[in-house]
């Protein structure tokens, strides 16, 4: 007997940024798919498919953010679910970005979900379904090698998720935040495009995956949309971790 989908957002209204490519894609893709109207929030000026829409900004600047979440609101007519998921990567020990480059990923991966979320709150106020998610990375719980700066700023994202959703428990808004895994991502992409060996590094990369394989944007984007949905109403604070067993599991390296 077939059985009605329980992840659903008919109705609501979803805003994704860093919405263009990579996860904030998938995610806004999926959103639609399940019944939302959904603006997409990016720095590009390449507007995604229908029925998504499209407003730009860098996070980084408040008062275009600002203008471009009013826009966003505006198109859809109200918000009730937030997706903080514009983000850039770095590579390095502590000693190897410029102070610049710290300021910049901060910029960006932290202050981004300020600027945005500031800007958005009265909006989700008026929601009886709010939901923020925010993307964060297992490099905030775990040792990664040659990411200091990047797992600096993620470590952030998940003390600031907890905060956030502890502040807006009275406003009846759920704050929580996925952990992926290394996921198969244009970012990625271009990281092995820069390694002396593209294959090899993408073979190192699976490797130490327990499952063998990289995390698919889209298995990230079904774990935001149920946290999204009003299918997790009674969950907020939480880190879903969605790694394929990277941080959590220890099995043995498999034969040859």
């Amino acid at each position: 007997m077939a059985t009605s989908d329980p992840i659903r957002l008919d109705g609501l209204a979803a805003l994704v940024t860093g919405g263009a490519s990579g996860i904030g894609l998938a995610t806004a893709r999926l959103l639609a798919a399940r019944g939302a109207r959904v603006a997409v929030l990016d720095r590009t000026d390449e507007a995604p498919e229908a029925p998504l829409e499209h407003v730009r900004a860098d996070v980084t600047d408040e008062a275009a953010v600002a203008a471009a979440v009013g826009d966003a609101v505006g198109r859809l007519g109200r918000l009730d679910v937030l997706v903080n998921n514009a983000g850039v990567g770095a590579q390095g020990t502590v000693e190897d970005n410029p102070s610049e480059e710290w300021r910049t990923v901060h910029s960006v991966n932290v202050l981004g979900i300020v600027h945005v979320t500031r800007a958005a709150l009265p909006h989700l106020r008026r929601s009886e379904h709010a939901a923020i998610v925010n993307t964060c990375s297992v490099a905030a719980t775990i040792g990664l090698p040659q990411r200091a700066l990047y797992s600096a700023t993620k470590g952030a994202v998940l003390s600031l998720t907890l905060a956030m959703a502890t502040d807006h428990l009275p406003d009846g808004i759920r704050v929580n935040c996925v952990n992926p895994g290394t996921a198969d991502t244009p970012w990625i992409g271009r990281l092995l495009d820069q390694a002396p060996d593209p294959a090899a590094e993408r073979a190192a990369l699976e490797a130490r995956q327990p499952l063998g394989r990289l995390v698919s944007a889209d298995e990230v984007a079904q774990a935001i949309a149920y946290l999204a949905s009003p299918a997790a109403a009674a969950t907020t604070g939480t880190v879903l971790t969605v790694d394929g067993g990277l941080e959590s599991l220890r099995p043995r390296p498999r034969s040859s």
